[in-house]
């Protein structure tokens, strides 16, 4: 299961009121290219098994944010010219990452 809300442009632990960070498992982070973020990248978030679940645009800032089940999730970025992933794995609460793109 996975929910993927507005991106914004800061990378922070604000929550809907609805969001228990508690109980939720929040799958966030920047896409970056040569240390700089990389607005309007396509950010898709991949199951356990490698099976689309989810994409999202990043920010002006690079930044993405997926709500999901906690476990083990593969998150890829693709820009023009360029791609990366990191994988992660997704307990309760925030989950950072960074996706360097290349």
């Amino acid at each position: 299961m996975c929910g993927a809300p507005v991106q914004d442009d800061t990378l922070d632990r604000t929550l809907p009121a609805s969001v228990d960070p508690a109980t939720a498992s929040i799958v966030q982070g920047r896409v970056v290219r040569d240390g700089e973020p990389v607005p309007a990248a396509y950010v898709r978030l991949l199951d356990g098994s490698g099976e689309f679940t989810a994409e999202v645009v990043s920010s002006a800032t690079g930044v993405f944010r997926f709500f999901v089940s906690p476990g083990r999730w593969t998150v890829r970025a693709l820009a023009p010219g360029a791609s990366g992933s990191a994988d992660v794995d997704a307990g309760s609460g925030f989950t950072e990452t960074r996706v360097e793109i290349g």
